[in-house]
């Protein structure tokens, strides 16, 4: 009897005018949201590779170490652009220097602000709005849409046994609109391939699974509408009721966690932070410039090698001191900041839980790297690759002050004609290379929003059951 009834099940959610429609609609929106994303990785790419040309243009027309200007770019990646979270907000170029903190400048809205309004068109925002809300067109009336049309009297007139029933609705509404949608999201991966986007083992592991808690995202509005649809009478009412949870699901319980977690957990602004470093800055700018006429006071200046030779090892030791006590500010400040943000954030994703599309982007953005993490763990790679930036900086100048290495040049021997004429060469520069995240750190990041997406779906799916084990069938 439970083959009998799945098969009805499917055959009138398939052969359905509004699964036709529904369907087709989330099957060009899933594809779109690929497109969309390959063309914006393609773009973003070249956008990246033409700054670092211009780049290794300007260090290549210089003649001096001294004179360079090196930047730093943020290599877009396939699965960012597949669901953006925070890349776009985080800036992609930063000015590399010797010594002293680096910042991250030039975000994708920077450069372009109308994205800034209307947001990409990502797989992120088709599972949350689309697949949430064609899950709940379908599952709304799934029970008591069937008591209203006479179906339920008419079945339950055989022997059919409740459990059979509820059964054989809740797999064939799973099956018939779950597995469909794989159709679309499977030709976006062949996309992929086709137009030429890198996808790395670990890449193609982790969007399986992102595609894998988009269905268990499906799952836990399709579930959660045919119980609503079992616990009241008229389909209505539970559409009305359906469509109330989504709205707080989707709109209100996300923004309200923030606001929410804000009062808990208070940090200061970035704003006041860097008045701070500001502060701390410009004390130590007057603290260098004042030992720097010092040692001028108690020499005499020529334009000897000497001289320059001792003002260089003067300018190393006096830019190692200064640079460790601000490394010991700046830490402090950051890690008191830090902490008190990671608390913050900890309450805001721990109310927003409550919804299951904040679940699933919580686990969208923790697979694809685009967490709110994203930022630090780049500004960590760059930290890494300062220190080799700087060993080399040293070797080809003698000295990692980089406003007071134009200060020596002046004092410096003047340069031969064959060194004038002589440009650098930008290949020399140390390459600038990120490691990527551990795939196993990724999954554990993400492991516990897809464990309650799973958990999600069997509460939901076990509360449908046992509500419809109580439905009045008359």
């Amino acid at each position: 009897m439970l083959k009998i009834l799945l098969e009805k099940e499917l055959r009138d959610i398939i052969y359905s005018t509004k699964f036709a429609i529904t369907f087709a609609a989330a099957a060009v929106l899933v594809l779109l949201s690929f497109y969309v994303g390959i063309r914006n990785y393609h773009e973003s790419v070249r956008e990246f590779e033409a700054a670092k040309a211009t780049n290794a243009a300007s260090i290549a027309a210089a003649t001096d170490w001294r004179q360079v200007q090196n930047r730093v770019f943020r290599k877009p990646q396939p699965l960012e652009v597949l669901v953006n979270g925070v890349t776009n907000d985080v800036g992609r170029t930063t000015d590399m220097r010797a010594s002293g903190e680096l910042t991250l400048i030039n975000s994708r809205f920077s450069a372009d602000p109308l994205f800034a309004v209307f947001r990409f068109l990502d797989l992120n925002f088709v599972v949350i709005i689309v697949f949430s809300l064609f899950a709940i067109l379908f599952g709304y009336d799934a029970i008591n849409g069937e008591k209203e049309s006479g179906t339920l009297k008419l079945v339950f007139s055989n022997k059919v046994s409740r459990a059979s029933f509820i059964m054989s609705k809740l797999l064939g509404s799973v099956i018939a609109l779950g597995v469909p949608l794989l159709v679309p999201l499977l030709i976006g991966c062949l996309m992929l391939l086709g137009l030429g986007v890198p996808m790395s083992g670990d890449e193609w592991i982790q969007l399986g699974l992102l595609i894998f808690a988009g269905l268990l995202s499906f799952g836990v509005f399709l579930t959660l509408s045919i119980m609503i649809s079992a616990m009241v009478t008229r389909s209505s009412v539970s559409f009305l009721l359906s469509l109330v949870v989504w709205i707080f699901s989707v709109l209100i319980v996300p923004k309200g966690s923030v606001l929410l977690a804000s009062q808990i957990a208070s940090a200061p602004s970035m704003d006041a932070i860097e008045s701070q470093k500001r502060k701390f800055t410009a004390d130590q700018m007057t603290r260098r410039m004042a030992a720097m006429q010092q040692w001028f006071s108690s020499r005499s200046v020529g334009m000897d090698t000497s001289f320059t030779s001792k003002f260089a090892a003067f300018q190393d030791s006096s830019t190692k001191s200064f640079e460790k006590e601000r490394q010991e500010f700046y830490g402090r400040l950051n890690e008191d900041w830090r902490n008190k943000k990671d608390w913050q954030e900890q309450w805001a994703f721990g109310i927003s839980r409550v919804s299951p599309t904040a679940v699933f982007q919580i686990a969208a953005m923790n697979l694809s790297g685009t967490d709110v993490g994203m930022k630090f763990r780049y500004l960590k790679e760059l930290d890494r690759y300062q220190d080799s930036y700087a060993k080399f900086i040293q070797a080809k100048t003698g000295s990692t002050a980089d406003y007071m290495r134009v200060i020596i040049r002046r004092f410096s021997t003047a340069q031969s004609d064959e060194d004038k004429q002589k440009t650098l060469n930008p290949s020399e520069l140390p390459e600038f290379v990120v490691q990527p995240r551990p795939l196993g750190s990724t999954i554990a990041a993400s492991l516990f929003d897809l464990g309650l997406l799973v958990v999600l779906n069997a509460l939901f799916f076990g509360g449908a059951f046992f509500a419809f084990l109580r439905f009045d069938l008359r």
